[in-house]
């Protein structure tokens, strides 16, 4: 039988991946270009992206058995926050900041996802 924290690891990994539908190359394409558009001088580009972004990114780049206790609660904040900006309502073309929030997390409203109704 299944460990309990076996089943939950499962489960946001299966929300993470169903609402970031970015590659990491994606994400960090636009997370690159948003922080050098915000005219912010830093070390290195990669300093001045959102946090969030820079861990969603992180956690892209691993299998699912190398998760540890920070990335599943990056997984859990980005879909919360996925989830959040879409029950706001339809994002549309003239809804930047709200289209920003969710790319910054790896989620492009534009693009068809496997979201739940």
């Amino acid at each position: 039988m299944a460990d309990q924290s076996d089943l939950i690891l499962d489960l946001v990994w299966q929300e993470f991946h169903e609402v970031v539908n970015m590659t990491s190359e994606e994400l960090r394409a636009f997370l690159l270009a948003s922080a050098s558009a915000d005219g912010g001088v830093a070390r290195s580009p990669e300093s001045a992206m959102p946090p969030l972004g820079r861990q969603v990114l992180g956690v892209l780049g691993k299998r699912k058995d190398d998760l540890t206790a920070d990335d599943i609660e990056t997984m859990r904040q980005a879909v919360d926050r996925v989830e959040d900006t879409l029950a706001e309502g339809r994002v549309g073309d003239d809804d930047d900041d709200r289209r920003r929030a969710l790319l910054e997390v790896g989620h492009n409203p534009l693009r068809p996802s496997r979201l739940r109704g």
